[in-house]
């Protein structure tokens, strides 16, 4: 899964990276700075702790973002 999102604080999008096949769990924020993860829900967990609706130019893409999220820790956690 690849998710980009826009910032109010930059002109360059936040990324959201889980790639299982390849274990690359990552971000990359509004200062174009990036964390690496080990596990997905590492970065979720980063996420949920570090980002807010606010910090971003539209609310819809955030709540779709966490519903991105709730999804796939429905389907590692279901084994689907």
């Amino acid at each position: 899964m690849e998710y980009n999102l826009y910032s109010k604080d930059s002109a360059y999008p936040c990324e959201v990276t889980i790639d299982e096949e390849n274990g690359r769990y990552m971000i990359r924020k509004a200062d174009t700075s990036g964390e690496i993860f080990n596990s997905a829900a590492e970065l979720t967990s980063w996420i949920r702790s570090n980002w807010k609706e606010t910090d971003f130019r539209s609310k819809k893409q955030y709540y779709y973002l966490m519903e991105l999220l709730d999804e796939y820790e429905w389907e590692v956690e279901s084994g689907q």
